[in-house]
């Protein structure tokens, strides 16, 4: 007996039913994450650029904006966090064909988020001199430090709400209009950072005005195509009320993606102190190599954000063996891709390290052997994002945030307190690898149970 919710898609032309639920696999799931996957990468060109335009201003200039990176990574975590929370919400009510409970789910997003602005605004004005001065007596680094940090903080409602419109767009399944958004603001990063930097000779302060200008740029865009577009979402305000329904839900599901990101900061920090003792050749070489790896994996990362909309709209809507039938579909196909990535990456680890470090051998012999030890676990990474997406799509949020902080929070750092002291610097270069093979078990565990209930499920409906 066919399940009533797909036998009501059926049903629907395919005019009034969205391209999630009808759409084959396949096709649906590379036009979903071909452009997010894009985003991502273009995201990473704010900083990039900034940071190739402060370098010409001083290298104390470009210390500065190290230093600001963590600030800006929160921002980032928390924007994300609580967007992809809001897109598991926001695609669930889509397949249930809940108008209002969509509407009142953004709604709620948008308040939310809004808020978080307000808090990163406040930190802005508040906490930023008394962070850099914590970590520096250099008075050019502070005062570069607070003139970025501060305007980038006051200016963080751009980001979020940029962040946020870009998941309204992408639980619509419309990925292509949030890459033509993301473009448009890095272009006018990269015009507006020599005008601000040099021309205005505003310095680190010019390249944090480009950056907040760019990413309203990009807000201004998204807001419109929200609007506008067939098939998009129209946002009313007209009888808003806060639900702490709504927040709670969005919270539950977005704290995987915040807690990743988190921890990953703090393995990061640890990372750096353990391998402290084998001198700067270590922290370099495992820098680059760390720095490689979160290319590759935000493509991966990207890749899943495009399945989420997919498997929430599908479970919203009923239907449980086209949620299995994606999530296999992208274990394949990333399985694959990454296994063909590993090896060509094997066979040039030594030249990829040495691109950044050319001249100094011994950065190049321990990131290389290193970079070799990640690359032999890269084709697992498909069932651990998996893994973490999977559930978090369908709202079961404990297991997601146990899968999304297990790599690097349950195994990798314990891995690198033990193992260092014990075998020395290979114990820092393994860690990754090991923690990698545990979380590939414990994701291969999670998505057994989940299949095991959407069976449960799909026969229920019968």
């Amino acid at each position: 007996m066919a399940n009533p919710a797909e036998n009501n898609v059926k049903n629907e032309s395919p005019a009034q039913e969205n391209k999630m639920g009808v759409m084959p696999v396949g096709k649906l799931l590379f036009t979903m994450s071909l452009p997010i996957m894009i985003s991502m990468l273009v995201q990473a060109l704010y900083n990039v650029v900034d940071s190739m335009f402060v370098a010409r201003v001083s290298e104390n200039a470009l210390t500065a904006l190290s230093m600001a990176f963590p600030i800006q990574n929160l921002m980032i975590a928390v924007s994300a966090g609580l967007g992809v929370g809001l897109n598991a919400v926001l695609s669930r009510a889509l397949g249930a064909k809940d108008e209002k409970g969509v509407n009142r789910a953004a709604t709620n997003g948008i308040m939310l988020l809004f808020i978080c602005g307000l808090v990163f605004m406040l930190g802005g004005a508040t906490i930023v001199r008394p962070y850099f001065e914590m970590q520096t007596d250099i008075a050019e680094i502070v005062e570069s430090g607070v003139d970025y940090t501060t305007i980038v903080m006051l200016g963080s409602m751009g980001i979020f709400m940029q962040i946020l419109f870009e998941r309204l767009l992408q639980s619509t399944g419309r990925t292509l209009l949030t890459m033509v958004s993301q473009g448009v603001g890095a272009i006018a990063n990269i015009i507006l950072d020599p005008i601000f930097i040099f021309a205005l000779n505003m310095g680190t302060a010019g390249a944090a005005l480009a950056t907040a200008l760019s990413q309203v740029v990009s807000f201004v865009i998204l807001l419109m195509m929200c609007n506008t577009k067939a098939d998009a979402l129209s946002i009313r305000f007209k009888n808003f009320k806060p639900s702490l329904k709504i927040y709670g839900s969005i919270l539950y599901n977005g704290v995987p993606s915040l807690g990743r990101q988190g921890i990953a900061s703090v393995a990061t920090i640890i990372m750096n102190i353990m391998a402290q003792p084998y001198g700067d050749a270590a922290i370099a070489a495992m820098s680059i190599v760390n720095r490689f790896m979160m290319f590759v994996g935000s493509a991966m990362i990207g890749f899943g954000q495009g399945f989420q909309p997919v498997c929430s709209y599908c479970f919203g809507a009923g239907m449980y063996r086209r949620v299995k039938e994606a999530c296999v579909f992208c274990i394949k196909v990333s399985t694959a891709v990454l296994f063909v990535f590993a090896v060509i990456g094997l066979i040039f680890s030594g030249n990829i390290v040495a691109v950044f470090r050319k001249d100094d051998m011994d950065v190049i012999r321990i990131g290389t052997l290193a970079l070799r030890l990640q690359l032999c676990t890269l084709p697992l990474m498909g069932i651990t994002v998996m893994g973490n997406m999977t559930p978090q799509s369908m709202g079961y949020g404990t297991w997601a945030t146990v899968v999304s902080t297990s790599r690097q929070g349950w195994f990798l750092i314990p891995l690198l307190l033990f193992l260092t002291p014990a075998i020395g610097i290979l114990g820092i270069q393994i860690a990754q690898p090991l923690a990698d093979i545990g979380t590939t078990i414990l994701a291969i565990w999670a998505l057994r149970l989940i299949f095991k209930d959407l069976l449960l499920k799909e026969e229920m409906s019968e």
